[in-house]
């Protein structure tokens, strides 16, 4: 009797261990199917954060008069749609220490303080390489922008010169953030031949690199509403630049108006 209540209680004890290593083991394999990540929540995921990536540059704001309500950002949108506002001036133009193509002083000798050491370092590159950069034209104020399109429509016309010549607070160059440039090899002309010059290509694949872009590309016409102008540099700052430059963009196409 007392030999088979032994091998009764052995029993029990051995049943026992078995179902408890049982049920742990079922516990883990539940925690390891319940760890494991599901391919289309991840991707879901990863798309959600690009499209927040894409969509973190607001476009720049209007007010009641159709004009820019911050006209001193760096990167400000300056065309057609988005004006400057009329009595906007910069309060820190500067000259910058680069050659010009006339000795005179003149307010288009000035560019905002902000684009001056990077444009100057920009022509000392260039001029190590064996470029030759003029400035033509930077800052240029409301009146005196006025006056210019006046001129050219009287002219050509309002409308041969709207292609070509923009109306007071639609020009970069009262931004103070544009400068115009040339070279010999151009005869220090604003024409589309300097796009084709050593000078001209040279800025089109280095000017991001210090923070500038060429404001009117040749293929976006349409988009930026203005004639190609290989000259046209217009300073946005050294990471909107490279963005633009890597995504082959417009201004209009980093904020997302170019619809």
């Amino acid at each position: 009797m007392k030999n088979f209540t032994i091998l009764v209680a052995s029993t029990l004890i051995i049943t026992g261990c078995s179902s408890n290593t049982d049920f742990n083991g079922d516990k883990e394999n539940t925690e390891e199917e319940e760890a494991e990540p599901v391919a289309g929540d991840e991707n879901e995921s990863r798309e959600k954060e690009e499209e927040t990536d894409e969509q973190a540059v607001e476009a720049p704001q209007l007010n009641e008069k159709g004009e820019l309500m911050e006209p001193e950002s760096e990167q400000v949108l300056v065309n057609r749609e988005y004006r400057l506002p009329e009595g906007y001036e910069p309060e820190d133009l500067t000259v910058p220490d680069i050659p010009f193509s006339f000795e005179e002083d003149h307010p288009k000798k000035q560019i905002r303080e902000p684009a001056v050491k990077p444009l100057e370092e920009l022509f000392d590159e260039a001029s190590e390489e064996g470029l030759q950069l003029y400035a033509i034209s930077g800052y240029r104020s409301y009146d005196r922008q006025e006056a210019i399109f006046a001129a050219n429509v009287a002219e050509d016309g309002e409308k041969e010169a709207n292609q070509y010549s923009a109306k007071p607070g639609q020009s970069e160059h009262q931004s103070g953030l544009a400068m115009d440039v040339s070279s010999p090899s151009a005869d220090l002309a604003l024409t589309d031949e300097f796009g084709e010059t050593p000078e001209g290509q040279w800025l089109k694949d280095n000017a991001h690199r210090f923070g500038f872009i060429i404001r009117y590309p040749e293929d976006k016409t349409d988009i930026t509403g203005f004639q190609y102008e290989p000259w046209h540099l217009r300073y946005v700052g050294k990471e909107a630049a490279e963005t633009m430059y890597e995504k082959d963009q417009t201004l209009e196409e980093y904020y997302g108006v170019d619809e």
